[in-house]
């Protein structure tokens, strides 16, 4: 395998990084989270039309790029260190894959092209806070563990004549609030024989209520989606397997994220080298403290470490799981330090080191914690598959009591 970059690559990379250090500083970060979609259109359409980003993971037959999820995990390094609000992971790590998994040929031609030229935006809507599980990365995605087991709450759908109705809510969902098609995570076939299937709605629907959330992170927009009698119509057909749909948009949404959460640790840990370089405390710069030095040597090595587990995760997606874990813990690390080596400064919420905290805290929520992925992800591996062989314990030999010595 040669995980060496190709020339395409460095060149995109190089233009996505002129490109939101143009129009994706803090200050626009902050401007655009506070608009109604939650993210600038304008900057949106740009880098959908000159970079083609979320065509990047759409067949060439439908108006995509072709490309492998190498190219769309690098871009999404680049948009991680601008902390960039935008539709890219909703819409190209997560829709785009299962509808291509799952969708009907009509279906596929109708929606793909769309899509891939950054006209629509889609978002995937699980029940309840369990995105996660839905995609298989912190343990199995059978629907009874994550979607209710067909008993009240989550989305129901029956079907009627000429289509299929839905009805029930779904919260946290990234870029519900905005996102022009929603795939609707639903039960079908009542208790007895309950099972998931994923249906289009369309953002105009009779009885569609969507409302944005507040979030942690203002840079993940998410909204609460109601659905009331809606009309719907069935994401390919009933007899596809949506857990393992799920599970595969899961490991590549995986690799995508960490290559995201490294892009944001190294940034936060750029931003803070610059500061403690040039921030002085008793006629020095600060990072010329010993202590400060070691602290920043250890956070490049989780860093670098990270880097190197979201590389490989890129190139074999089975490794998304362990390569998120590394990912979050090197981006939870950083940013704190980053505040705590800013000084008084960095403890007010208002500072931009607190926008990589937020990061942090927010994406673990969403898709952690580190620990269930690493479990889960040993798991998969069958560590925990053989038992422990215990030797035998054997009775000590009591001494005798003349053999016994008293100490005074």
């Amino acid at each position: 395998m040669d995980a060496a970059f190709t020339a395409e690559q460095d060149e995109m990379r190089r233009t996505l990084r002129e490109i939101l250090g143009k129009r994706c500083g803090p200050d626009e970060v902050k401007a655009a989270v506070r608009t109604a979609e939650g993210y600038d259109r304008e900057l949106w359409q740009q880098l959908s039309g000159r970079l083609g980003l979320p065509g990047l993971a759409v067949a060439e037959e439908y108006g995509g790029v072709g490309c492998a999820p190498a190219d769309l995990a690098l871009a999404c390094e680049e948009t991680g260190r601008a902390l960039l609000p935008s539709p890219l992971l909703a819409t190209a790590a997560l829709a785009i894959p299962l509808i291509t998994a799952l969708g009907t040929a009509a279906q596929r031609s109708a929606l793909l092209p769309p899509l891939a030229a950054g006209g629509l935006t889609a978002a995937l809507a699980v029940p309840g806070p369990a995105l996660a599980t839905a995609l298989a990365l912190t343990g199995g995605n059978t629907p009874g563990e994550w979607a209710g087991g067909g008993r009240a709450g989550g989305v129901q759908a029956r079907a009627q004549e000429g289509g299929w109705r839905l009805y029930g809510e779904a919260a946290q969902v990234l870029d519900g609030h905005s996102a022009g098609l929603l795939l609707v995570a639903a039960h079908t076939g009542g208790f007895a024989r309950s099972r998931i299937l994923l249906f289009l709605v369309r953002e105009d629907a009779p009885g569609l209520v969507r409302t944005r959330q507040s979030t942690l992170d203002e840079t993940r927009p998410q909204g609460r989606v109601q659905l009331r009698d809606v009309p719907a119509e069935l994401l390919g057909d009933s007899e596809g397997d949506v857990p393992e749909a799920l599970a595969a948009t899961g490991r590549t949404a995986a690799a995508v994220l960490a290559s995201e959460a490294v892009g944001a640790a190294g940034q936060a840990l750029a931003r803070t080298v610059e500061y403690v370089c040039r921030r002085e405390q008793f006629g020095r710069a600060v990072g010329s403290f010993q202590a400060v030095k070691h602290r920043l040597a250890d956070l490049y090595v989780q860093v670098q470490a990270a880097r190197s587990a979201a590389c490989y995760a890129a190139w074999d997606p089975h490794q998304g799981g362990l390569a998120l874990a590394q990912a979050l813990e090197a981006l939870r690390m950083t940013a704190g330090e980053a505040i705590q080596l800013h000084g008084g400064i960095g403890f007010t919420w208002e500072h931009d080191a607190h926008l990589y905290f937020k990061r942090a805290a927010a994406d673990e929520l969403l898709f952690g914690p580190v620990h269930r992925l690493r479990a889960h992800a040993a798991e998969k591996a069958g560590l925990f598959d053989r038992q422990p062989q215990t030797q035998p314990t054997q009775e000590r030999p009591q001494p005798h009591l003349s053999q016994e010595r008293v100490a005074v």
